[in-house]
């Protein structure tokens, strides 16, 4: 039987999905599990000691210590189980240690490549998974059919290109590259807007297509095509899947996360990593940004972004304000994460930390600076370095920039529309529709500063005591 200190550590198990990780007295790991509530399952074995398979029976005797890692969702937990039975190939786990449980795309290489599912990560191209919902894995290869017509067929595609097209060319699907119907640019472009939707990049698809819609139909005139491509980034916002256990690159993130852990010595595995960055142009449309990375690669369906005010371009108060904005209010129900990675040097992660403390926040903090790419951490007087090889490094170095990235984009999206409201919804009362029914009646904010009161008032909706209020403001102004 268990003894006290481990079931009070049982008991305090949240009841929530995650994997829990078993040792025995030497540190050993010996078994792996999955959880759709942690602490439910993980009392489960101790509730009794009549076990009648004798594996769980000696599991039990020899369990000394148990770690969980927490999960969002149970098919991210079981994604991890598999991940993590692979890489440490527990004594008890008799499941996953031989072979791969969960299905793969994989995209041949090839000179026109193929792409096809596969539980075997064995040969040559990119694998892109694993996958834990058929249901959805099948509405995925659906939408590839249909949008990205790749060829089904293995046969070598050498000159010269006599043979006949197939029957799935006839019905639109397959380009016909085997009977010199398709170029290889034009197919390796179509390969490569594939592989985007299946790594998850599908916004970045879709401002792809809108590209290639736009000059489809204003420049080209090809009215049909631009048709197809609007039907093509409807299905692709439309399509729900569950986001596999990406690549980092060629490399398998769960490593990099094992050294990220090792190297900042953090107490558990850093599965969810929230990156931070503050973005302004001379002050002005101060955004911050979070941005999250769970296992190893980014949910772009957990980015935040927040719009600053009264900082004046003071990027260290204001990325405080964005830490209390985080940890309190509607932000407070979200998933603590087991990292924070601050875009920044030493001062900015002394404000993180201060806003931090004040808010009884306690999660593993640390700044990541640009060209030299040093690593400042609580407590620690010089900075850590890193091998720039260091899969650490590189984790932390994919966060930082793309936490950068998106306050960058999101600053700009910021200034965008304000550059483009005008001066004259910034009068109480005023919105979109009385500004635009005054400039298509004057033809511009000078014009409508020099009307008389009279015409302002005569305009339907406005009256005289909103026209003096729009008079009196924009002569304020100075227009």
């Amino acid at each position: 039987m268990a003894d006290e200190a481990l079931m009070k550590h049982v008991r305090s198990l949240p009841e929530r999905p995650g994997v829990y990780i078993m040792r025995d007295r030497d540190g050993n790991v010996i078994y792996v599990g999955k959880a759709k509530a942690l602490r439910r399952r993980v009392m489960s074995y101790f509730r009794h000691g009549n076990f009648a398979s004798p594996r769980l029976r000696k599991l039990v005797e020899t369990v000394h210590d148990i770690s969980v890692m927490r999960t969002a969702t149970e098919a991210e937990a079981l994604i991890l189980e598999a991940r993590l039975i692979r890489q440490l190939k527990p004594f008890f786990n008799v499941e996953l240690k031989m072979s791969e449980r969960y299905p793969y795309i994989r995209v041949t290489q090839e000179r026109f490549p193929r792409v096809m599912v596969t539980r075997v990560r064995k040969g040559e191209g990119l694998f892109i998974g694993p996958y834990v919902k058929v249901r959805e894995l099948r509405e995925l290869l659906r939408l590839l059919d249909r949008f990205f017509p790749l060829r089904k067929c293995s046969f070598p595609i050498e000159p010269p290109y006599d043979r006949r097209p197939c029957i799935y060319h006839a019905i639109g699907k397959c380009l016909a590259p085997c009977a010199g119907l398709c170029d290889e640019g034009t197919y390796r472009r179509m390969v490569a807007e594939a592989v985007m939707l299946l790594q998850g990049r599908g916004a970045d698809l879709v401002e792809r297509l809108k590209r290639r819609m736009e000059d489809a139909a204003y420049n080209r005139l090809a009215f049909e095509e631009a048709a197809h491509i609007r039907d093509m980034i409807r299905a692709i916002w439309r399509v729900g899947r569950q986001a596999p256990m990406a690549q980092v690159g060629d490399e398998d993130p769960l490593p990099m996360l094992w050294a990220l852990q090792e190297r900042l010595k953090l107490p558990q595995l850093p599965w969810r990593i929230e990156g931070y960055d503050i973005s302004h142009h001379l002050g002005s449309d101060t955004v911050g940004s979070r941005v999250v990375f769970e296992q190893g690669r980014p949910n772009k369906a957990l980015y935040r972004r927040y719009n600053i005010e009264g900082t004046l371009g003071d990027d260290f108060r204001a990325l405080e304000q964005v830490m209390r904005r985080r940890f309190t209010g509607s932000g407070s129900g979200d998933l603590m994460p087991n990292l924070i990675l601050i875009d920044g040097g030493r001062v900015q992660l002394e404000f993180a930390l201060r806003a931090l403390d004040d808010m009884g926040v306690n999660v593993p903090v640390a700044s990541l600076a640009k060209e030299e790419e040093e690593i400042y951490l609580p407590g620690r007087v010089d900075p850590l370095r890193l091998d720039r090889s260091d899969g650490a490094l590189r984790m932390l170095q994919m966060v930082r920039d793309e936490a950068h990235r998106f306050a960058v984009s999101s600053h700009r999206d910021r200034r965008g529309r304000r550059m483009r409201r005008t001066r004259l919804e910034d009068i109480p009362g005023v919105g979109k529709a009385r500004a635009s029914q005054l400039l298509s009646r004057f033809g511009s904010v000078r014009n409508v500063a020099s009307a008389s009161l009279d015409e302002l008032a005569s305009m339907r909706g406005i009256g005289e005591r909103l026209a003096k209020r729009i008079s009196d403001h924009l002569k304020e102004e100075d227009i």
